[in-house]
């Protein structure tokens, strides 16, 4: 059966999975990197920019499975980009293409939610930027549409896992408990209350710190 999958999803103590005061210089806003070096440090993040080294173990175990038999991501546009309203002209740059360069790492259709939707991106490596003004429901029945019964993975932000969870759209979920506190941000469970129910619940500990919680649907 395909599934709707996210993973590599880093959550702070007190619940957020982004800082505020996102920006340009601050794709992560107040949190900077403090919730991803966990996965900054691994093999597989090195690899996906083209990089030897990294560390191995858990974290990268984990980090890995991000990618083996994706054939679409969804994402929110502020994972895309820091851009609100209307693109012409936003930040000073009107031909915004991500934040990944030529080459983004996802090697398949993106389609990126947003109300102001604009022509597909084409980019290197088979990453296509697509632009949707649908619902969490509406995007999924378009791309499996398009692409058939294919594995989709919802790339964030949180405001966008957040809606597919609520949606119960989500078949396996990857969460990544990293021992800091936020204090404010976008939260990752606001409104899930009783989501644990859906879920069969593994819990594994890193030696970096950081607990990986893996939520598969019942």
């Amino acid at each position: 059966m395909p599934q709707v999958r996210v993973h590599n999803l880093s959550v702070s103590l007190d619940g957020f999975a982004t800082g505020s005061g996102q920006s340009l210089d601050a794709p992560f806003g107040h949190a900077g990197r403090r919730l991803h070096e966990w996965f900054f440090a691994t093999r597989t993040f090195h690899a996906m920019h083209g990089e030897p080294g990294g560390t191995t173990g858990i974290d990268d175990a984990m980090a890995s499975m991000w990618e083996r038999g994706i054939g679409a991501e969804i994402m929110g546009r502020n994972k895309f980009g820091p851009q609100r309203g209307p693109w012409a002209d936003q930040d000073g740059d009107a031909e915004w293409k991500g934040w990944w360069g030529a080459d983004p790492p996802f090697h398949t259709p993106v389609f990126v939610l947003t109300h102001h939707p604009r022509p597909s991106i084409e980019m290197e490596g088979g990453t296509t930027f697509h632009f949707l003004d649908a619902s969490p429901e509406e995007a999924l029945r378009h791309v499996r549409k398009t692409l058939g019964n294919i594995d989709i993975r919802v790339g964030g932000g949180p405001s966008t896992v957040r809606q597919f969870l609520a949606a119960d759209l989500v078949d396996h979920l990857h969460v990544v408990l990293v021992p800091i506190v936020l204090g404010h941000g976008e939260s990752l469970w606001e409104g899930l209350e009783g989501l644990e129910r859906r879920f069969e619940l593994e819990s594994t500990t890193s030696p970096s710190g950081v607990t990986h919680l893996s939520f598969t649907r019942r």
